[in-house]
Parts: structure tokens; C-alpha cells; sequence
């Protein structure tokens, strides 16, 4: 495949190591999540033990599919990462139908939502640019806050720094995510030292699976057995929130044409990034469990589990400290997610498959328009208010293009046996299968339990389907 622009010699510059390759995954990877679905989670599954493996299997999960990437990004070490997988194993439809609901709401509707995010912690330090200093309202309930207005900026300003080439949102990307990574650490330290009452850690662990469902009723914490059927399902309704919070470890892919050696640090970047993530929140989930009672973490204020967390272990102060984390964590995140997704419409605009200037480089060698357009759909998603339900809508539809790309895998043993592979799926075909498996039960629990996070996503995906036709014909044309 070709990366060239059309009618210009200018290329991808191979820059980026496999340090920065790890750092974009990890970056990435971590946003707000993991600050407060665990509440969720502890709603669904009700105590220590079962909350950690919420954590730990979406951690499988991620880390099985992570090494089955490695195989395909050895083998199209191209810019466009699964879509490129997808086209390749099953065709330009299949490419085209991830490609576009990835700009529709995956991508750009996760900026967004980051960006707003940064924005409502921001006013916790500086509150004229929280989400409480509404700005502009309507009758209907649509309303423009300072914090959207301020995630808007912060796309923008992104959007800016990574046009003026891949090295400036390369040490963008260095900077905040050590920075989250040693604040982190630090909150992890400190709650298991620095907070001195086990008892709370010995109660939530003496009826560790004992699972249940916790929720309230007039003020009162009301509790209700799980029997094993139904917790399998609150297992998987829950992976939702641990999921979202683990996706993005594909990025890297999306610029594999301006990596060194990508057929080898693609796969190892996006190895020890899965790995490290996963470590960083089974500690983290411990350290709650270490300071906060399972009904505490299930119902802490609007599921800001590490803000409760924090102000037990610092104090009145603790509040400040997680919202200068998160802020940290925000930024650094959407910073990955900007670097990496515009790269994505540039291979689909060369395909005759987006708007043709998403397919062209600027003088610093980045798909400049491509950035520009990512970014003015993320900052009306932010306006728009309605991009948490459609992230909400789109899970189980990444699960399925996860599920599909690396079946893609096994069609590709067979229709191209001869070509290179620098490195295979680690534990071919069995670690595979797991994941599909896994994921696939995922998905039908979810379309036969939560059916508010199925039809709607694929009714995003099959909006695709005329709009593929239409650029067909005008590629006859």
C-alpha cells in the first residue's frame, strides 16, 4: 500500500520508537474511566473478589487481542491500522463500514467525551470552566456549559499541536503520560501506606464472593444474590464500563507508517502498553478496596470513585489532587487519540472511501486536514451533548469489529500463506479463539440483556451502508 499524497513526493517520516509506540498505547488507553466505573461495577457484582475479576478479564481480554494484532500489523505495517485489517481480509465494504462509524462516534465521540471531561474536572480548581457555569440553555433541556466549551479548546489546541508534525504530539504524548503514570503510582502508594485502617480492606475481602447486586432505596443500601446464571450476566453487563475504560489500545496501529520498524514494534508496543495498563488498574481497583467499603465504592458521589478515595486518604485536599490527575490523564489521552485517528480517514480518503483532502500531507508530513476534520466533528459531539449515549450505543459494535478483525486472522492463514509475517499471533490458533469466544459471549448477553447498548450501535453501522454506495459510484464516475 502507498502512503504518498496524491500529486506529492512527501511521505510518512518513520520518527516514532517502540518507547513512543508503548506510550502512545498506554496514553491512550487511560482516560477517565478508571476513575469511576468501578462504581458500576461494584453496583452489578456487589463485592471484593468479583470486582477484580471484572478488572482482570477485561485485561485478558485486551491483552489476547493485543497479541493477535501483532501478527496483522507485521503484515500491513501501513498507516489506517484495523481498517487497513479489515480491508485486506474482507474487502473495502468491511474496511469502509468500521471506518466510518469510527469517525462517526468512535473516535471522535471518545475526544469528546475526554475533552469534556478534562473540562468538568478543571472546575473543580477553577470552577467558571465547570460544567455548572452554564453558559447558554434552552427550554428542552440543551444547554452549553463552560465545560463543554473548554473541551472544545483543548481538541482544538491539540488538533494545532499535532498539524505541526508528529514530533510535537510525540513529546505531548511523553510528558503526560509519564506525568499520569507517576501520579497514579503515587495514589496507589499512598492509599495502601499512607492509609492505616485494614479493617476495611479484611471486611471486604471475609465475604469476597459472596456476589450481589447493591443499589438503594429511600436512603437505605438495599442487597440481592446473585445466583450463578445471573452472575455471569451482571459479569458482563459490567465489562462494559472496565471495557470502554481498556479500549484504544489500537492506536498505535493507525500510525504504523510512521514507525520504525513496525512490523516489530507495532506488536511490542502494543504488548507491554496492554500489560502495563492492566497491572496499573488491578492496583488500582485494590487501593479502593483498600480505603472504601464495596457499598461506598458502589455509591460514591456520582461514581467519582477515586475523588472519595482521595479524600479519605489526603483529606479535604483530595478532591484538588484528583482532578489535577485527571486533567493530567484527559489531556494526555486526547492527545494519543488525535495523533492516531486522523490517520485513519488519510488511508481511507487514499482509498476513494472519505473526503479526498483527508488524503493529502502537509510540509510537516501529518494529514493536516484530516486533523481539522476529526476535530470539527468532535467539537460539535461536544455541543451536541449526546456523545456519552452514543459511546454507550458503539460498545458492542467494537467488540464486533474486534471479534471480525481477528477472524480476519485465520482467513488471511489461508488466502495469503505465503505472505511475510515478521511475527505471529502468539498462541495461534488457540489464543485467538479465546478471544473470539469470549467477546462473542460478551456480545450475545448483551444483545439479550442490555439491547440499549446493541441495536442502536448497529444502526450506527448500517448508516454506512448507503453512504458506501454513494462512494462507490462516485469512484466510477
Amino acid at each position: 500500500m502507498n502512503d504518498q499524497a496524491p500529486g506529492t513526493d512527501t511521505r510518512f517520516q518513520r520518527s516514532l520508537t517502540l518507547l513512543d509506540g508503548a506510550l502512545l498505547v498506554i496514553g491512550s488507553m487511560i482516560g477517565s474511566g478508571i476513575f469511576i466505573v468501578s462504581a458500576g461495577i461494584a453496583r452489578d457484582v456487589g463485592s471484593a473478589g468479583w470486582l477484580v475479576v471484572v478488572w482482570l478479564l477485561s485485561g485478558f481480554i485486551t491483552l489476547t487481542a493485543a497479541l493477535s494484532y501483532g501478527e496483522l500489523s507485521g503484515m500491513f505495517p501501513h498507516a489506517g491500522g484495523q481498517y487497513v485489517y479489515l480491508r485486506e481480509a474482507f474487502g473495502k465494504l468491511y474496511g469502509f463500514l468500521y471506518g466510518w462509524s469510527f469517525f462517526a462516534v468512535i473516535q471522535t465521540g471518545t475526544i469528546a467525551a475526554v475533552g469534556v471531561a478534562f473540562g468538568k474536572f478543571a472546575g473543580y480548581l477553577f470552577p467558571s470552566l465547570g460544567d455548572e457555569n452554564l453558559l447558554m440553555g434552552t427550554a428542552d433541556g440543551f444547554h452549553i456549559s463552560a465545560a463543554q466549551l473548554t473541551g472544545i479548546a483543548t481538541v482544538i489546541l491539540l488538533t494545532y499541536i499535532n498539524t505541526r508534525g508528529v514530533k510535537s504530539g510525540k513529546w505531548i504524548q511523553f510528558f503526560f503520560t509519564f506525568a499520569k503514570l507517576a501520579a497514579m503510582a503515587g495514589l496507589i502508594l499512598f492509599g495502601f501506606f499512607l492509609f492505616k485502617d485494614g479493617s476495611i480492606w479484611n471486611n471486604n475481602w471475609t465475604d469476597a464472593w459472596s456476589a450481589k447486586s447493591i443499589s438503594k432505596d429511600m436512603g437505605a443500601i438495599m442487597h440481592q444474590s446473585l445466583s450463578p446464571l445471573t452472575l455471569v450476566i451482571a459479569i458482563c453487563t459490567a465489562m462494559v464500563g472496565s471495557l470502554f475504560s481498556s479500549d484504544a489500545w489500537n492506536s498505535v496501529t493507525f500510525i504504523a507508517g510512521e514507525m520504525k520498524r513496525p512490523e516489530r514494534n507495532i506488536g511490542l508496543s502494543l504488548f507491554i502498553g496492554t500489560l502495563v495498563v492492566t497491572l496499573i488498574y488491578v492496583c488500582m481497583n485494590l487501593m479502593y478496596l483498600n480505603v472504601m467499603s464495596i457499598p461506598e465504592i458502589a455509591h460514591a458521589p456520582s461514581d467519582r470513585v477515586a475523588t472519595a478515595a482521595a479524600l479519605k486518604i489526603f483529606g479535604d485536599d483530595g478532591a484538588k489532587i484528583i482532578a489535577l490527575l485527571i486533567m493530567i490523564s484527559t489531556f494526555g489521552c486526547n492527545n494519543g487519540l488525535i495523533l492516531s485517528g486522523a490517520r485513519v480517514y488519510y488511508t481511507m480518503a487514499k482509498d476513494g472511501l472519505f473526503l479526498p483532502a483527508a488524503g493529502t500531507l502537509n510540509s510537516k508530513d501529518v494529514p493536516a486536514r484530516a486533523l481539522w476534520m476529526q476535530c470539527i466533528w468532535a467539537s460539535l459531539l461536544c455541543l451536541s451533548g449526546q456523545y456519552g449515549n452514543l459511546l454507550d450505543f458503539i460498545i458492542f459494535t467494537v467488540l464486533l469489529f474486534y471479534i471480525l478483525t481477528i477472524g480476519g486472522i485465520f482467513k488471511l492463514r489461508r488466502t495469503m500463506p505465503h505472505h511475510p509475517r515478521p511475527y505471529k499471533a502468539f498462541g495461534y490458533p488457540v489464543i485467538p479463539a479465546v478471544y473470539i469466544a469470549l467477546a462473542s459471549f460478551i456480545c450475545i448477553v448483551l444483545l439479550k440483556y442490555k439491547p440499549l447498548y446493541t441495536w442502536p450501535g448497529l444502526l450506527i453501522v448500517v448508516m454506512g451502508l448507503p453512504l458506501y454506495k454513494m462512494l462507490q459510484r462516485r469512484t466510477i464516475k
